[in-house]
């Protein structure tokens, strides 16, 4: 009975991990997203994230929420600075939330400014 006990944990372990991994590796989408830079912010008591959010629109249905994940040193520059400013954002859509990692399913892997539309907002 211990030895069926231990192999049936073993292969919960197992099975655990597989699915914590096919989170963390597998995109369930990639796209661009465009909007004003709204709010950047790193939040969290213990695991903290990078969270920021764009409006697409003028009313509070079209805002996209996304996460960061701390190794993208670069994008999370480039957010600070563009705060306010029209972006497009590069991400990728997992299939679950990873607490560790960030709030949503979506992460932004790069960052571009919108020159069109802030020029013409500028003239």
């Amino acid at each position: 009975m211990k030895k069926f006990f231990l192999k049936f944990l073993g292969i919960l372990l197992v099975l655990f991990v597989a699915y914590l991994c096919f989170l963390y590796f597998a995109s369930y989408s990639e796209g661009v997203r465009a909007g004003r830079l709204v709010k950047f912010s790193h939040k969290g008591v213990i695991f903290k994230t990078w969270e920021g959010e764009i409006s697409q629109g003028v009313s509070d249905a079209q805002v996209f929420i996304f996460s960061v994940e701390s190794s993208e040193k670069q994008v999370i520059d480039d957010l600070t600075r563009l705060q306010g400013k029209f972006v497009k954002l590069h991400y990728f859509e997992r299939f679950g939330k990873l607490f560790w990692l960030g709030d949503t399913k979506y992460f932004v892997t790069k960052v571009e400014e919108d020159n069109s539309i802030n020029q013409y907002l500028n003239d």
